[in-house]
């Protein structure tokens, strides 16, 4: 899978700020002020001051201690401090752990629809690759009996990411358990690619932490998804297994070894700040999903999905005669954009009518609105072939 710019040449790119933007995956964003505000309302002054007057040196490799105490208490037991890894964001966080653990005598195991990161990654390390589809009628939910089969003599990775980016849903929590215990079996290692975990829009749907249901498990994570906080550029591992930390941090030392102290203090701000902010953004999301819920009951007959349960993205399916390319030249005509499929997947014959919409910002209603425009603009001109 090879990264495009969406869409033509001719038009702005969807992150340099069409009108109308569906195609974001992340909560509202923060602001340094906001996090200020909050820091100081609880007492926070001596971080706040921190912030202000702290010394450009560089931080520890895998992060300060302050900031991994902070990260650790979002885990089980069996993770402290020194079971986390401190990244300049969660990209460099995928990466990393691809290419501690593989090489090109080595097997993985990934997941299409997916992000594009946890598919690549392996392959970026040399790793041999084995992808496994998903589909909407199983509600995007990964088959054991599938994962099973898959595995080779040289099989080292599973990697995934829950909640699942594209679709907004989350795995049951027996196919996570079916999975740890097929890979417990063959000594396999579990990243689980956890962005959106926090976002679940029900509690009950949340599964437990890769890291802490797995020996051999690791969880990935960033500041930006939940929390909103893409500008701070803060992601982690945790883990329990120190062997495999000490693996992560040779390799970490030769890419971006150490985060500025200037996020990690933002970072801290944020985590402290975590009731606020998620019960905040999770507001946000779900009110912007009943207005979706309203859209895709409108034009039923051109849209469907599997309904969100997590997260801020939905993997949308148009019904009408267009490809997702086709039709993202059309809304990018009109100033809107989402994200088409070869984000997500090389496999354009099974998947060539989907797209990603993202509704976390509260700017998500004038762009739905544009939307509809768009949709009541063109419906005359599509013979719709299911």
């Amino acid at each position: 899978m090879i990264y495009k710019e969406p869409w033509s040449k001719k038009h702005k790119r969807v992150t340099g700020g069409l009108p109308y933007n569906l195609s974001n995956s992340f909560s509202e964003p923060l602001s340094n002020e906001e996090l200020i505000k909050y820091s100081l309302a609880r007492g926070d002054d001596d971080l706040v001051d921190e912030y202000y007057n702290h010394a450009l040196s560089y931080t520890p490799n895998g992060g300060s201690l302050d900031l991994r105490e902070e990260v650790a208490r979002f885990y089980g037991p069996q993770i402290g401090a020194d079971n986390i890894l401190i990244f300049a964001g969660g990209q460099v966080a995928l990466q990393t752990a691809a290419c501690a653990l593989l090489d090109s005598d080595s097997h993985s195991i990934v997941f299409t629809p997916g992000y594009q990161s946890v598919q690549q990654a392996p392959i970026h390390a040399l790793s041999k690759i084995t992808k496994i589809k998903l589909h909407a009628k199983n509600q995007w939910q990964i088959d054991p009996a599938e994962v099973e089969s898959a595995i080779e003599k040289n099989t080292r990775y599973i990697v995934f990411n829950e909640p699942y980016n594209p679709a907004g849903t989350v795995m049951k929590s027996d196919i996570q358990l079916q999975l740890v215990a097929i890979a417990r079996k063959h000594n396999i290692t579990i990243l689980c690619d956890e962005a959106y975990r926090l976002l679940e829009h029900n509690k009950k749907d949340q599964l437990t932490a890769m890291a802490d249901v797995y020996e051999n498990g690791i969880s990935a994570c960033t500041i930006s998804k939940p929390w909103g906080g893409c500008g701070i550029t803060i992601g982690w591992l945790a883990l329990q297994d120190l062997k495999l930390k000490q693996k992560l941090v040779d390799v970490q030392y030769f890419g971006t070894a150490c985060a500025s102290r200037a996020s990690e203090i933002q970072a801290i701000m944020t985590l402290r700040a975590s009731d606020i902010i998620l019960k905040k953004n999770l507001h946000i999301i779900q009110e912007n999903l009943q207005l979706l819920d309203q859209f895709m009951d409108q034009y039923g007959d051109l849209f469907e999905w599997v309904r969100p349960t997590a997260s801020a993205v939905g993997f949308v399916r148009f019904k009408g005669p267009l490809s997702s390319d086709e039709l993202g030249e059309l809304l990018a005509e009109d100033g809107i954009s989402v994200k088409p499929t070869y984000a997500f997947t090389d496999d354009a014959n099974e998947y060539n009518d989907y797209f990603r919409i993202g509704f976390g910002e509260k700017v998500m209603p004038t762009s739905l609105q544009a939307l509809a425009r768009f949709v009541e603009k063109n419906k005359g001109t599509w013979c719709l072939n299911e």
